[in-house]
């Protein structure tokens, strides 16, 4: 297996062999790839592409990266492997005047024609719906690994009525945890959060998950983790699967007793509180 990996400090398959590349930028301000390998890559049957997409300068390398294996490859098959797909959050139009960002990005990915494309617990169904031969790759492991670390007693809580479906997938596929059923309230004008609820009235003190797919500003989970120790909640601990962290960890750090989260947006340094699991650690073996 070969993959190029944009991004130089990811490797989601380390035991792939690595293309050789040079990227740069004209001073026009457009990116440019160049790739080595030529004499390997002219016999490869399927090539595999990563990058953490942060921006569309990002993105814009992806797709240059693609063209140009398309035009080394005789019968190229390509597979892409983007573990954070970017604007999945903006899946819906909210309010007149905005875009559906997701389906811009999709439809620019789907003309590029790769043979599939990988992503990790994409926020929504819709990423896959508007994806042409999309994988995605569910949070079990990932959780799984994290509850290693945790009390067995855990529960588990799902930050909003958005991702009960997955949490109650995730519980059925781990077979050990309940679940507890929590909720909050959005003006989706403003994007204000209030109106937290946790609908169990006592949780004696046991220790709880809260499981999400992404965390930015951590808002969501300050607020959860305030009317969870109302309801009498033990120790707190925070799992999501994208740590964007826009605010940092440490007002985040002062609810929940530890954080974890995976490599899929950037690198970020464990300690003793928080823990990021690489998620080539997690990946089942891709042929």
């Amino acid at each position: 297996m070969m993959i190029l990996n944009l991004d130089k400090c990811f490797n989601p398959m380390p035991d792939a062999v690595e293309i050789a590349f040079e990227a740069f930028t004209f001073s026009g301000g457009e990116p440019h790839i160049r790739i080595a390998d030529t004499e390997r890559l002219a016999s490869a049957e399927k090539v595999f592409v990563s990058h953490r997409l942060r921006s569309f300068d990002d993105f814009g390398l992806l797709l240059l990266a693609i063209d140009a294996l398309k035009r080394m490859l005789t019968n190229p098959k390509i597979v892409v492997l983007i573990p954070y797909f970017p604007a999945a959050r903006q899946d819906r139009v909210m309010v007149k005047g905005e875009a559906l960002s997701v389906k811009v990005y999709a439809d620019i990915l789907n003309a590029s024609g790769i043979s599939e494309v990988v992503v990790f617990d994409a926020h929504s169904e819709v990423t896959a719906a508007v994806l042409d031969n999309c994988l995605v790759e569910n949070n079990h492991k990932f959780i799984k690994e994290v509850t290693h670390a945790l009390p067995s007693d855990l529960v588990l809580a799902s930050p909003d009525g958005g991702a009960l479906k997955k949490i109650y997938k995730l519980a059925a596929a781990l077979k050990k945890f309940p679940v507890v059923e929590c909720g909050k309230t959005r003006d989706v004008a403003t994007g204000k959060l209030s109106g937290f609820k946790v609908y169990q009235k006592d949780l004696e003190r046991k220790p709880v998950l809260v499981v999400d797919d992404i965390c930015d500003g951590g808002g969501t989970f300050i607020g959860l983790a305030e009317e969870l120790k109302r309801k009498n909640a033990g120790p707190l601990y925070l799992a999501v699967s994208h740590g964007i962290f826009g605010k940092g960890l440490e007002l985040l750090l002062e609810h929940y007793d530890h954080i974890f989260t995976t490599d899929s947006v950037k690198n970020i340094e464990s300690t003793k509180t928080f823990t990021q699991i690489k998620l080539a650690t997690l990946q089942g073996g891709r042929q």
